[in-house]
């Protein structure tokens, strides 16, 4: 690291002040900082607050939050096309052999998508000449986690170029942004390249081998709507499928631990949990709302058992907290401290929220079998509106004290 210290020391001329490439020195100045801990201070006069917390401490924890999410899903990547090519099936059988398909897909998708959004970052930064903020160490991650494995790379790259530029840089930067950006890149995907996020036949690599006969690849929350649609308990529906692959693939214990088609960081509800022990504990992330957004999608999914009037509303609440992405995007979508709620009280309603809108989508919308993305989204626009109204009525309260 020596080295790498003294080379950068002898290229910086150049980049600063007067030197040939001055118009780049934010994007030499993005290099130099991941690299070492940055030798200048918030400021030189006034009273100075010391912590060991800075941005790029607080982004890097929440990446490392999402290893668990990652490492389990490159795993069950290539367990699923075990499964859909009739290969040995066991979930640790062959250990080696599905890593590495799973890296194969996996990692391709991950490097395309910090490749292209920090390439966006770094072209923002030399226009307006601003240093190139760590907030997209995040974003490169959550977007690799929420897209299904067989998602062709140049898709990632448009859908991460879209959602730096259209969720976060017209707004200013890191920051400044009112919508989540990964969601804000999943979203672009949804509704521009349906058959390549969604559907059946996109969850499992099957590469030039042939899928056994009787294997589905439907996420649970297709089965489960099929299954009210037909009249059929929704239970026993999950129970019962793909039981010629591998039998109970869709019951609760497998459901909460992952190991389902779906996309590449969202399948285990485990993991999430993992990754919301560590954000919580160290302070990154806010365990109200992450309370809030299971709460919620228990509260709607209990009222939606009373008012059934189909097999689907009838299913058992706690179901929705472990089929789909619910979990991870309540741990890591929801929580995002720039585009969430900020008072203590907003967060409380803007997780209850998250959870409740998120199971009214998925049980009432036949056209979009999930419901987190959209939540997500929606509150995020709504989240000023409701600190808004927490600090007004904490403020009409204190004046009532003081007239008294």
């Amino acid at each position: 690291m020596k080295f790498l210290r003294e080379l950068l020391d002898k290229q910086k001329p150049m980049f600063e002040k007067g030197g040939k490439l001055e118009k780049f020195y934010y994007a030499f100045e993005a290099g130099e900082t991941f690299l070492f801990t940055p030798n200048h201070t918030a400021g030189i006069k006034g009273a100075q607050v010391k912590d060991a917390i800075d941005l790029k401490r607080m982004m890097i924890t929440v990446v490392i939050a999402m290893i668990p999410c990652l490492l389990f899903g490159i795993y069950n990547t290539g367990h699923q096309h075990f499964l859909a090519t009739g290969q040995t099936a066991g979930l640790w059988e062959d250990f080696g052999g599905k890593m590495l398909i799973g890296l194969q897909l996996v990692l391709p998708i991950v490097i395309v998508a910090y490749a292209a959004g920090g390439l966006v970052e770094a072209v923002f930064a030399v226009i307006r000449k601003h240093p190139i903020n760590e907030g997209f160490l995040v974003t490169g991650m959550l977007i690799p986690l929420v897209v299904p494995a067989t998602i062709p790379l140049w898709q990632v790259a448009l859908a991460t170029i879209f959602a730096v530029v259209i969720a976060k840089e017209v707004f200013g930067g890191t920051g400044m942004n009112i919508l989540n950006v990964a969601m804000t890149a999943r979203a672009f995907l949804y509704f521009a390249y349906p058959a390549q996020i969604s559907g059946d036949t996109v969850w499992t690599y099957l590469g030039d081998q042939a899928v056994v006969d009787g294997f589905s690849g439907a996420t649970a929350l297709a089965v489960a709507y099929t299954a009210g649609v037909e009249g059929e308990a929704v239970t026993s529906a999950l129970a019962a499928h793909n039981t010629a692959i591998g039998a109970g693939l869709f019951e609760f214990g497998n459901l909460f631990m992952g190991w389902i088609p779906g996309s590449i960081g969202e399948t285990s509800t485990l993991m999430a949990l993992v990754g919301a022990a560590i954000l919580v504990a160290t302070g990154v992330a806010s365990w109200k709302i992450i309370v809030g957004g299971f709460a919620g999608a228990y509260i709607m999914g209990a009222l939606m058992n009373l008012l059934a009037v189909n097999e689907y509303m009838a299913m058992p609440a706690e179901y929705h907290w472990v089929m789909g992405g619910l979990a991870f995007g309540v741990v890591f979508m929801a929580t995002d401290p720039v585009s969430a709620a900020q008072t203590e009280i907003g967060k409380w309603i803007y997780g209850i929220m998250i959870g409740v809108l998120t199971v009214i989508i998925r049980v009432s919308n036949p056209a979009y079998p999930e419901g987190i993305m959209l939540a997500v989204l929606f509150m995020n626009v709504f989240a000023p509106l409701i600190d808004h109204y927490v600090v007004k009525a904490n403020k009409t309260r204190r004046l009532q004290r003081a007239t008294v």
